[in-house]
């Protein structure tokens, strides 16, 4: 008859488990955007960090498509930046008591909205992966971005330009970096491969030749500056 240890009949009696625990298979992801050349301004510019799985990794698609806002209110987008799947739905609701013109004519989702009044709302599919600049054809000062992705492994940066991933499952992977004001030729040279573990893992510094780039005027959607001397009724 076999032999067990007192400790380990004492275990069983009270049903505890003798079995060792399951070792990890994930693991938390942190990185730090930085620029080589310093700046006056407080707060770094907005940034997504995302990793995207390479060969065998498994994908790691959201749990579901869903539908998001972005309000407009007090002349402001709300919030600034806003990530979603591929696939979601964003809600425009206008919220202030006059007329307000979505629209965005870039690489990630094109489309303009329209006049549309106080109080109510229009949508939009953002059906492939892309970074939209959304602005208003009636007011210049409103501005936000809608980064459209296919996995859900991606964090935001905070005011300190800190990004925090957890719970990433371990392998391989590719880096991909977004910051506003950042010309997409620079982006790209940031992307890299990486090798993740079940361990914690610290990236360090992710450098952005230059400095933080300071904020621009953008056109209407058609291509001309906006009519800063007619002030509409709207």
């Amino acid at each position: 008859m076999r032999s067990w240890p007192i400790a380990a009949l004492v275990m069983m009696a009270l049903g505890v488990s003798t079995m060792s625990p399951e070792a990890p298979t994930s693991s938390d992801v942190r990185a730090q955007i930085s620029f080589a050349k310093s700046s006056e301004r407080h707060h770094a510019p907005a940034a997504v960090l995302w990793l995207k799985p390479i060969q065998e990794t498994p994908e790691a698609p959201f749990a579901s498509q869903q539908t998001y806002t972005l309000l407009q209110k007090n002349r402001t987008f709300k919030p600034h930046l806003l990530v979603v799947p591929v696939g979601g739905v964003v809600q425009f609701p206008n919220a202030d008591p006059f007329f307000h013109n979505v629209f965005s004519l870039f690489d990630g989702k094109r489309f303009d909205l329209g006049l549309y009044e106080a109080g109510s709302t229009k949508s939009v599919t953002f059906s492939r992966e892309g970074v939209s600049y959304i602005f208003c054809n009636i007011h210049p000062e409103m501005s936000a971005v809608i980064v459209a992705l296919s996995t859900r492994l991606y964090a935001t940066a905070d005011p300190s330009g800190r990004f925090h991933l957890a719970e990433v499952p371990a392998g391989e992977y590719e880096l991909h970096v977004w910051v506003e004001g950042i010309q997409q030729p620079v982006l790209n040279g940031l992307t890299r491969r990486i090798h993740l573990t079940a361990s914690p893992v610290d990236l360090g510094k992710v450098e952005v030749p230059g400095g933080i780039p300071p904020a621009t005027a953008h056109t209407n959607m058609y291509g001309k500056p906006y009519d800063r001397e007619t002030k509409p009724a709207y």
